[in-house]
């Protein structure tokens, strides 16, 4: 029962999760390390719903002062060219650059060949919601206990192709589906860091996108356990939810849709020198998310429809491919990744996985009366957990989980969007 910011926990697991092997021999599994890593969810009682929760970000505070270097990345396959860039977490410094958000500067070459280690130390990557970056005060919140636990954590956050202030040098974007540049990081951090045990951490689109990798990589996933907040899930559900109501559509909606609008207008002059689809008046003329949609993801990926964009770009299907610990964090008050659109009965079907929601919390909001955001609790107890007490070496995907319960000669291909006939 709800009071006074008090909000329900509830979960949706399989009814056997995952075994896990602790490192003093004996034995737990998915579900109590979860339940054991999430604490009371206790809000501030004046933002008492989901909409006033998630329009408080408006607020701007100043959040936890978080150092950046950054590095740029070029593709390593010439089907998704392009950059992108990635902000590692460093020690205060004095050498902002003026070209990037607060607090970031380049990495230098000297100082960037140096950076591997075959060092054992935990490694968090991050990705953060639509058309945002490592500045974000939510995502800063929800990496900011992980600077200064135990575990000595090395922590960076992958900013999607244009954000950021991060430049486009191809006609390949970002889109829910973009799962190619968290791909080819990973595989460079597993070998630049080769004792390290890598896991990650997606906020809203950020969620739906580490959600679709992590269910593409199945079980040659090489991340130890993954972390979904404030997923969309079902993109169409999500946005059909968008219309439905005034403050949905000409709230939400059209913030979204204004600062995509945004983003595309910051690099207009390299859109046109490496992509002749986009019609800029078009765009410039766009007010909902769903709009923009049509006008540049429709456009540049050749599907038919928004709608067939979102179909084939939602993560709900993919939670069934997962093999490596995950967990996933929602509020069912959600008024963007809305709770008709959270796949419960696939997170009951799949042993590597489990859902942890709460009936308050807003988007990517969780506030609590001190300031803080409760939503990076549960992230760090069941990340550090894992790494201070589980054998993350012994710990192998249930290759013999049967999903469905049942003997079948058909097989749903969870991250390809149809039945296979065997």
């Amino acid at each position: 029962m709800e009071w006074l910011g008090r909000a329900t926990i509830d979960f949706a697991h399989s009814p056997t999760t995952l075994s896990l092997k602790k490192k003093d021999g004996s034995t737990t599994d998915l579900f109590r390390v979860v339940e054991a890593a999430v604490p009371p969810c206790h809000l501030n009682p004046v933002l008492f719903n989901g909409h006033v929760q998630t329009m408080w970000t408006a607020v701007k505070e100043h959040g936890p002062q978080i150092y950046y270097r950054r590095r740029v990345f070029e593709a390593d396959k010439s089907s998704v060219a392009g950059s992108f860039a990635v902000d590692f977490v460093t020690e205060p410094h004095d050498d902002e650059d003026p070209s990037l958000p607060p607090r970031t500067a380049y990495f230098s070459e000297e100082k960037f060949s140096d950076l591997g280690s075959d060092d054992r130390r935990p490694m968090l990557i991050a990705l953060h919601g639509l058309s945002g970056g490592s500045h974000e005060i939510y995502l800063r919140h929800g990496i900011a206990s992980f600077l200064n636990d135990g575990n000595n954590w090395e922590v960076c956050v992958l900013n999607a192709r244009g954000c950021a202030k991060s430049k486009i040098t191809s006609g390949v974007l970002f889109n829910a589906r973009a799962t190619w540049d968290l791909r080819h990081f990973v595989k460079w951090a597993r070998k630049t860091f080769p004792n390290r045990p890598l896991f990650a951490v997606g906020f809203s689109l950020g969620g739906n996108i580490l959600t679709n990798y992590v269910g593409e990589e199945g079980s040659n996933c090489e991340l130890k356990a993954a972390i979904s907040v404030g997923n969309p899930f079902d993109l169409d559900i999500s946005n059909k939810a968008l219309q439905r109501t005034a403050l949905g559509k000409h709230v939400y909606s059209k913030t979204m849709g204004t600062s995509l609008k945004r983003l595309i207008a910051n690099h207009k002059e390299d859109l046109i020198k490496t992509s002749t689809k986009l019609d800029f008046d078009r765009i410039e003329s766009v007010t909902y998310i769903h709009e923009f949609d049509r006008a540049v993801q429709t456009v540049l990926w050749g599907y038919p429809t928004e709608t067939a964009y979102y179909r084939d770009a939602s993560s709900c299907d993919a939670v069934l491919a997962i093999r490596i610990p995950f967990l996933a964090i929602s509020a069912l008050d959600d008024p963007i990744a809305v709770a008709e659109a959270i796949p419960f009965e696939e997170f009951k079907q799949n042993p590597h996985t489990v859902l942890c929601t709460t009936s308050l919390g807003g988007h990517l909001s969780w506030f609590e009366a001190g300031g803080g955001r409760w939503f990076a609790k549960p992230m760090h107890n069941f990340l550090s957990s894992l790494v201070s007490e589980i054998d993350l070496d012994a710990t192998t995907p249930d290759l013999n989980a049967n999903l469905n319960g049942i003997e079948s000669v058909t097989e749903f291909a969870a991250t390809r969007r149809k039945l296979q006939i065997l």
